[in-house]
């Protein structure tokens, strides 16, 4: 596959762009601790790509506790949840970017290619920022201008509309089923950050986007 054929690239942002999933779990786990139950790194991979409210819904499944609070208290743990995962990543820096996503976003740029944000994330503004590289993207969607969370395709279709360019013409890198799901919902193509194994239906599985940095960057 030629990723440079695509008129768009459009990119989740954790576990794809940076590595904040860590402090996900971490706040998540809190919260699980204080409910008098565990939260595992096998139940974390069920969180990924969706947004923080269901994210909120399986861990209270997860714990046994799915009709045990009012929706008043279920917001005031999300918002918990948020505040804590805000104090991890306040210190966030540059260095933290995942391999190879500087280079392969200037690579883009240079050959006229748009980019895109497409994340459930209602924190993607001030991550890109402490990273940044917020300058690279054409446009950003997250989770404060969507209703719809991943496996549903509207984050990607908002990114592609807002920059006029058909759905076919663009492709989304992924580290989660959700995302995928979505991405080829919306009818673009999908690019799995993972392996076959735990991410279906993809056109193409990388383990980073340092893959392009290896193999892809001389192609004429």
């Amino acid at each position: 596959m030629d990723i440079y054929g695509f008129e768009l690239i459009i990119f989740d942002l954790d576990g794809v762009i940076v590595d904040t999933a860590k402090y996900h779990y971490l706040a998540w786990k809190e919260l699980a601790d204080k409910l008098g139950f565990s939260l595992t790194l096998e139940h974390n991979e069920r969180l990924k790509g969706i947004s923080r409210t269901r994210s909120l819904e399986i861990i209270l499944e997860i714990g046994g506790l799915a009709d045990a609070f009012t929706p008043e208290q279920k917001e005031e743990m999300a918002t918990a949840k948020n505040t804590r995962y805000m104090e991890y990543i306040h210190n966030l820096k540059e260095d933290e970017l995942l391999p190879g996503t500087k280079e392969f976003l200037t690579e883009l740029k240079s050959r006229g290619i748009k980019t895109a944000i497409g994340s459930a994330s209602k924190n993607a503004l001030p991550i890109l920022d402490k990273l940044d590289v917020i300058h690279f993207f054409d446009v950003i969607i997250d989770g404060n201008a969507t209703d719809k969370a991943k496996p549903h395709p509207e984050v990607f279709l908002l990114a592609a509309e807002k920059l006029g360019i058909p759905p076919e013409n663009c492709a989304v890198f992924e580290d989660a089923q959700a995302g995928i799901e979505a991405a080829l919902a919306a009818g673009m193509t999908a690019i799995a950050v993972g392996s076959p194994e735990n991410l279906k239906g993809a056109s193409m599985y990388v383990a980073g986007l340092d893959h392009f940095q290896r193999v892809s960057w001389n192609m004429p």
